[in-house]
């Protein structure tokens, strides 16, 4: 396996567009109930509006141009266990300043390294010499934008955290902080578990995928949640965060149930019809966000890169199935494989599924600079105290505005928050080893 870095260029066939175009045209739209709202799912008015911009107004050649501004790179990077090398592709843009620290940001779905762009210029081109500098190394997963898929079952989170963690000691950052929302959460949690704190130094992370307090494993947390659950009362914030968790768990988790137990069937629809890949994407963009006005042009550009991938959209719900047929791993303590029920233990998965004891693992302890932050409109919104435990923590904010794509919708609030974390006072700073340091 060469482990050389190859400049990349995004080229999307002139057929492929015209194929793309004809699937548009030829759509056939279901019917739609009166008065249906957004409850049934992405409005048909919305929809016929969209595949008509997609096929007659959006520019995608622009589009490509802009991102083809940015530094792209593929790499061949595998993971142990048996599976087979993959052309990984990443944005890579490097600060000029010499103490800059590697960041490496790990999107999610139905998200993909655009999330980063908005991350970029700030980030690596602070306005003065005290505010920290960052080199940033967004990859797309495998599976999803310009990386390949693997073909072989059982490849998940833990696999492609190995994977990031090849692509940044080959770009030369033996120490490191990662980013990470939604997967990002998962495979930068499993990036900790394996390889802090030699390597992995700091976590920011803006989901609230938290383990539900128990007394064996954080008595603490659990007395402090008792307190308020029958005496002192929830915040008022913690009570919105509750309710928002419970309407995901009862109302937008269709698309879990689907992903992760029978991806290949979504399959067929997201592989043939571009409509059916824009629906089913565009009901969590609008869902998920705190109220973001959307472009047609960002959506059609957030979609084809869907429609576009290397792999094809389907692959990009297989870490689904993966991640909750995934055994925990051996290492794992006996109290994380054990699932506290109750009334407030609403996972990424809704909670009392296959996967609880592989999702605890990753939220016990790890030797790691810790940020939290919490956006108000995001789709999990447990009580923040419940997070403490993931690691040491020096940095937590409570955001007014912004929802599941944090980096897209509110940029700056993650910007400020890195910025604040390694800045001058913040808890992380000089923990990281950089050439300027």
């Amino acid at each position: 396996m060469g482990d050389e870095i190859r400049p990349f260029t995004i080229s999307i066939p002139d057929a492929d567009l015209s194929d793309l175009h004809q699937r548009l045209r030829r759509t056939r739209f279901p019917t739609e109930l009166e008065d249906a709202g957004n409850d049934h799912g992405a409005p048909l008015a919305d929809i016929r509006r969209l595949v008509t911009y997609w096929a007659e107004e959006y520019d995608w050649r622009k589009a490509e141009a802009e991102l083809n501004a940015l530094p792209h790179f593929t790499t061949t990077l595998q993971a142990s266990g048996g599976f087979e090398a993959l052309d990984v592709h990443f944005v890579h843009m490097r600060s000029k300043r010499a103490d800059a620290i590697p960041l490496l940001f790990a999107h999610g779905w139905p998200g993909s390294f655009l999330e980063a762009t908005k991350l970029l210029n700030p980030l690596t081109a602070p306005p003065d010499d005290s505010t920290p500098a960052f080199h940033v190394v967004a990859p797309s997963l495998p599976g999803y934008g310009f990386s390949e898929a693997s073909k072989k079952r059982g490849f998940g989170a833990d696999e492609i955290g190995e994977m990031f963690h090849q692509l940044m000691l080959r770009l030369g950052y033996d120490e490191y902080a990662t980013q990470g929302g939604d997967w990002g959460f998962m495979i930068t949690r499993a990036m900790g578990r394996r390889y802090a704190p030699e390597h992995v130094k700091a976590q920011h992370v803006n989901l609230n995928h938290f383990p539900q307090p128990s007394f064996w494993r954080n008595p603490g947390t659990f007395f402090r949640t008792m307190l308020a659950a029958l005496v002192t009362g929830f915040s008022e914030r913690e009570k919105r965060g509750f309710a928002r968790s419970r309407w995901f768990k009862d109302e937008g988790m269709g698309y879990f149930a689907m992903q992760s137990t029978r991806p290949q069937t979504i399959g067929y629809a997201l592989a043939d019809s571009p409509t059916a890949l824009l629906a089913w994407i565009y009901e969590k963009l609008v869902d998920w966000t705190d109220s973001y006005p959307w472009t047609p042009d960002e959506l059609c550009t957030w979609i084809s890169i869907y429609w576009f991938s290397t792999a094809g959209p389907r692959a990009a719900v297989q870490l689904y199935y993966e991640f909750t047929h995934a055994s925990p791993s051996p290492s794992s303590s006996t109290h994380a494989q054990t699932q506290s029920k109750g009334n407030y233990g609403i996972g990424k998965d809704g909670g009392g599924s296959a996967n609880d004891a592989r999702s605890k693992e990753l939220t016990e302890f790890q030797d790691v600079k810790l940020a939290l932050a919490h956006f108000p409109r995001d789709v999990l919104l447990l009580p923040g105290y419940w997070g403490h435990g993931l690691g040491n923590l020096v940095y937590e904010k409570y955001h007014d505005k912004g929802g599941h794509f944090a980096a897209w919708e509110c940029p700056e609030a993650i910007v400020d928050d890195l910025r604040t974390m390694f800045g001058p006072n913040g808890g992380a700073r000089g923990v990281i080893k950089t050439k300027g340091s």
